[in-house]
């Protein structure tokens, strides 16, 4: 897959990459695919998607499913299906085919106009009529209201076929002597078609008549554009109901408003060539023009270049897959290209897997590294004595440098500074004493709060340190480091409180390992104070008195949770004591309390009732009142209800 980028917009070509033959075996595939990393890396994104010689056209169904091209040698027709990526079927014609449409939402209806004044049409099961036409076709349209073709070719007629009464009508009489493109409006299905004197003229199906005609021939010369003969236009496409867009040939394209005779805007491709295909984007308000050589992609407002592309082969055709960011070609090449641009929208929902693609390609930016040679600053050449260099042809100017070949670089180096070898040694020198000293004990600032509980993390991350160099593993972060548990050590609301219950039960042995730590912290505090500027290494314990002395804790584990419980009784009976005596020596005062105004005491009885009378529904409450005669419900001769009720005191 290859990235290129053109104002900030990222094209990602899909089809880039050697293809392998399709008379290979599945063995030799994989093991090519095993010794070459291009083809282990390459995107297949649709199996076989290529032609034996040369791609003419390609289209998608309206229901997104099925992408059909047609091309040659022989001519045929291969149809391709999204939801298995892979080719469907193949059917091979009798001539080539000059261009298709899809009745259908899927593959069933096709609509094929031959080089050979033959219109073939095919179904579901494939070949199903084939008839002919007067002159020689260069497109046709499907007019949906009526199910008639509209064929325009090297004629001054317009030939109708209607589908439904399988005969051809009155044909429509033009004044050019040739037509190359037509379309009809989606929205008021208006018959345009673009004739070889570069005029478009505009038919209203209904009455069959002439209802405008636009000189496109002279609008498009403007005072840059340079041509040697007469414009004829060579594409047409509509845009809503309104908006119409033409192409030349000789490379330029006009955006019309159909209520005004002049262009809005006109875009030249600069290349002289005709225009085969044009698109429209919605999502972006952009328009897609392509000639043979290059696709450009402009703002329809303001005509200002978005992006292009120039593939390897020429264009025959493209299509833009509908809501989505891929966009695919027809070339004169066997592959088809297949091109995705996010910004243009989403991957189609058959390839989803893109998204997540190019998002791990842009967090992660290959940056290209050249092996052989060095990249030199101006300032490096004149360190090195090379500044005469600058010109010739061993230095490749690039960006705020130059690329020189790294053996020459050496050379230089190595005569600009004989003595690098003791520069190295010192430097090598200087980092074994600085490993030396990091072996030694160093002053370790604790924080305020949790102390010993800070201790026990860097004593332990010293032992995990020790083991993940044995095995080789990662370090875990440390909490002492982690912003997230930074308030623990600052704020003292956070001590750990190692009288309490619940620690001392936790951490049974906590006494004899709480004891060392407060030997060390004692030290700790000692040499702080102190400010030693000389740091004498201590004398560490053996490896066996510390296995002996964890065997030990092992075995009193028990025994010390013991001890622990039998202080935590013997604290609990001391503290039933005090309380004991505490209210024997409380006398107990009698209790007032007020009654409000306007309310009679009754009993303490009262208030639980209103209390559970309150938590009931208001439908229990309505009947417990109907019972004791304080509220009435009747029917009223209307049909609503009517409630009567007495006030309590």
């Amino acid at each position: 897959m290859q990235v290129s980028s053109l104002n900030e917009v990222k094209i990602y070509s899909l089809s880039a990459g050697r293809s392998l033959p399709e008379w290979l075996s599945d063995r030799k595939k994989r093991a090519l695919q095993k010794k070459d990393v291009d083809i282990r890396r390459r995107i297949e994104l649709i199996q076989d998607f290529e032609m034996p010689t040369v791609s003419t056209k390609i289209k998608v169904s309206r229901d997104g499913q099925y992408i059909m091209a047609v091309g040659t040698y022989k001519p045929r027709i291969r149809c391709f299906d999204t939801y298995q990526l892979s080719q469907k079927f193949e059917r091979c014609l009798d001539s080539e085919v000059v261009t298709f449409e899809i009745l259908s939402d899927d593959y069933s209806k096709i609509v094929f106009l031959q080089c050979g004044r033959f219109v073939e049409f095919h179904s579901q099961h494939g070949h199903y009529y084939k008839t002919r036409i007067p002159k020689f076709g260069r497109d046709f349209s499907y007019h949906y209201p009526s199910c008639d073709l509209y064929f325009v070719g090297a004629s001054s007629e317009v030939y109708r076929l209607n589908l439904e009464q399988g005969r051809f009508l009155n044909s429509l009489q033009s004044d050019a002597s040739e037509s190359n493109a037509c379309d009809i409006n989606p929205v008021h299905f208006l018959f345009a078609m673009g004739t070889a004197e570069g005029k478009v003229e505009c038919w209203d199906p209904r009455t069959r008549n002439r209802v405008g005609l636009l000189d496109c021939a002279l609008s498009s010369v403007t005072a840059d554009t340079e041509i040697d003969g007469l414009p004829s236009v060579s594409a047409l496409k509509f845009d809503g109901a309104l908006n119409m867009a033409v192409g030349t040939s000789t490379g330029q394209v006009l955006l019309y408003d159909l209520r005004s005779s002049n262009p809005l805007i006109v875009k030249d491709h600069h290349y002289g060539l005709p225009i085969k295909s044009i698109q429209f984007q919605h999502q972006l308000d952009l328009i897609i023009s392509a000639d043979c050589r290059i696709i450009k992609m402009w703002n329809k407002d303001t005509g200002k270049i978005f992006t292009s592309m120039e593939p390897e082969y020429g264009i025959n055709d493209v299509c833009l897959y509908p809501n989505s960011g891929m966009l695919m070609t027809a070339n004169e090449a066997p592959k088809m290209n297949i091109y995705y641009i996010p910004v243009l929208g989403p991957a189609p929902k058959w390839c989803s897997f893109l998204d997540n693609l190019t998002e791990e390609l842009e967090e992660n930016p290959e940056t290209t590294v050249y092996d052989d040679y060095k990249f030199v600053t101006r300032q490096d050449l004149e360190n090195l004595g090379l500044a005469h260099l600058i010109g010739s042809s061993l230095l490749r100017a690039y960006m705020h440098g130059f690329f020189m070949d790294i053996r020459l670089y050496h050379k230089a180096k190595m005569m600009a500074n004989p003595f690098a070898y003791e520069e190295y040694r010192r430097e090598k020198i200087r980092q074994k004493i600085e490993e030396t000293r990091a072996q030694r004990v160093q002053i370790k600032k604790l924080p305020k709060v949790n102390k010993e509980l800070a201790l026990k993390l860097i004593e332990e991350e010293g032992e995990e340190q020790q083991v993940t160099r044995k095995r080789k593993q990662k370090n875990l972060p440390s909490l002492l480091k982690d912003d997230r548990f930074k308030v623990m050590f600052e704020n003292p609301d956070f001590q750990v409180d190692e009288q309490s219950e619940e620690f001392r039960l936790l951490n049974p042995l906590v006494s004899k390992i709480s004891e060392k730590r407060k030997r060390k912290l004692k030290l700790l505090e000692e040499l702080e104070a102190q400010e030693q500027e000389e740091e004498e290494e201590p004398e560490g314990k053996a490896s066996d008195a510390e296995s002996s002395e964890s065997s030990d804790d092992e075995k009193g584990w028990v025994e010390e949770v013991r001890k622990q419980r039998k202080l935590l009784r013997q604290e609990e009976k001391v503290k039933r004591q005090e309380r004991f005596k505490e209210d024997q020596q409380t006398s107990l005062k009698p209790q007032f309390f007020e009654i409000k105004e306007g309310e009679e005491f009754r009993s303490f009885k009262d208030s639980a009732k209103k209390q559970k009378l309150m938590k009931k529904t208001l439908g229990d409450r309505l009947k417990l009142e109907e019972k004791l005669g304080t509220l009435n419900v009747c029917d009223t001769t209307v049909g609503s209800k009517q409630a009567t009720f007495k006030l309590k005191k």
